[in-house]
């Protein structure tokens, strides 16, 4: 990245930021605070009308007709749209421009962009009521509003969601229409350039993964030496490697164990980072809650862990804990240094050698639950003093790198953090939008 560019966007971003000059008063909702004294308070179902989407059963998705619109669509982690050939009530046709709101699992308001599709449940099309809220502003009090439905609000055990009648009963600041379209146009200018920031950060730390993939890849087929005797291979996706390397299938270098579970021990868990650790040490959302953990085995620090689903993902790593693992996760031994095969078998996923080889079940998966169909496969193995010196200077290069990428990130979510701050402290009128 261009840091220049960067400290100028940031400077521009401060600009027409300014102290309060106007008179305000209390709003009597605790999550607004205080609000200009023109203002009012109103709710929501007042503002605007609130469609829910159509009930889909995974029976109606398929490859052709019109496109579904789910959350994961929404939040960009869906990795394949899914579509309905069938015939549904306009309500439920969404255009490009029309505002979004997801009231369960992510609260959040969007505006699509892209073309025609049927609305998923789960999720409001939000038909402003123009005589009291511009579009525009719309949107960003939406933004906010969800932001605000705290824990109180939110209901369910497995998926938080927000009902309809605390929805239209929330309580929202109004100012007058042309304030609205000062607050919309300012704080249009302002996202922009924090969107903008954020997307040349992203860039930038896609360049560093890939530069750490390539590193991976090259080492652990190459190795640290450089004009050394070269030898073909009969791996199909490897031309050649060192010629006092060795050649064999994975089953006789890697052998998965079955260890005692013991009473103390806490859920490990191997994430597609590679990072394979205490549960808690990470994060404790987004997983299915099992209440029998059955099929569980224990895992010590240093042994080498493959997850039978997400290898090709890059979930492959050595413990730094000792705890309990899932059944589908294999927790394995090796004839060598543990984290040389880690980076072989990471190599692999990084060249979508693990997913090409594999007969997943789903789109972009694999399915190495069973060992046996991961143990055919033929690597390269390099004599063990020279495993262990790829093992160290791998370990150095790639902490370099993932500590660039974690700055890169932390100021990713600093941007964002400030982005929400700024929607709030406009749409509630705790800043007033300076004459041009």
């Amino acid at each position: 990245m261009n840091w220049n560019w960067k400290f100028r966007a940031v400077w521009m971003l401060c600009l027409g930021v300014n102290d309060m000059r106007r008179e305000m008063k209390d709003s009597g909702v605790e999550w607004i605070g205080e609000i200009p004294e023109d203002w009012k308070i109103t709710k929501l179902k007042y503002l605007g009308t609130y469609i829910n989407g159509y009930a889909f059963k995974p029976d109606d998705w398929g490859d052709t007709g019109i496109r579904i619109i789910r959350i994961q669509d929404l939040t960009g982690s869906n990795d394949k749209p899914n579509y309905y050939s069938g015939n549904l009530d306009n309500k439920y046709l969404i255009k490009k421009g029309d505002i979004l709101v997801s009231w369960a699992a992510t609260l959040d308001a969007f505006i699509w962009k892209k073309n025609f599709g049927w609305l998923n449940q789960h999720i409001f099309k939000a038909l402003p009521n123009e005589e009291m809220v511009s579009p525009e502003y719309f949107f960003w009090l939406l933004k906010v509003v969800m932001e605000n439905m705290n824990n109180d609000n939110k209901h369910g055990i497995f998926m938080q969601h927000v009902t309809l009648d605390v929805f239209n009963n929330f309580e929202t600041p109004l100012p007058s229409k042309s304030e609205q379209n000062k607050i919309h146009q300012f704080l249009q200018n302002k996202v922009d350039i924090i969107n903008l920031l954020v997307e040349k950060t992203r860039l930038c730390m896609n360049d560093y993964k890939k530069m750490k993939e390539t590193l991976v890849i090259q080492t652990v087929t190459k190795g640290i030496y450089s004009k050394r005797k070269m030898k073909n291979t009969n791996i199909e996706w490897l031309e050649e490697i060192p010629f006092d390397w060795k050649e064999c299938r994975i089953k006789n270098v890697i052998f998965p164990v079955i260890k005692e579970v013991n009473d103390t021990d806490e859920i490990v868990t191997c994430f597609r980072d590679g990072t394979v650790t205490l549960r808690k040490n990470r994060r404790e959302d987004g997983f299915t809650i099992s209440f029998t953990e059955k099929g569980y085995h224990g895992v010590d620090k240093g042994d080498l862990v493959i997850h039978g689903m997400d290898a090709f993902a890059g979930a492959i790593g050595c413990s730094d804990s000792r705890g309990k693992i899932t059944p589908v996760v294999h927790v394995c031994k090796t004839t060598g240094n543990n984290r040389y095969f880690m980076y072989f078998l990471r190599s692999m996923a990084y060249g979508n050698i693990l997913m090409d080889l594999s007969n997943g079940v789903r789109i972009r998966s694999s399915d190495y639950r069973n060992f046996a169909k991961l143990g055919i496969f033929r690597i390269c193995v390099p004599p063990l003093e020279e495993q262990n010196l790829i093992v160290e200077f791998l370990d150095r290069k790639v902490n370099e790198i993932e500590k660039i990428v974690e700055k890169k990130q932390i100021f990713c979510q600093e941007l964002e953090a400030y982005k929400k701050s700024l929607i709030y402290e406009y749409v509630t009128g705790k800043k007033e939008v300076p004459e041009a």
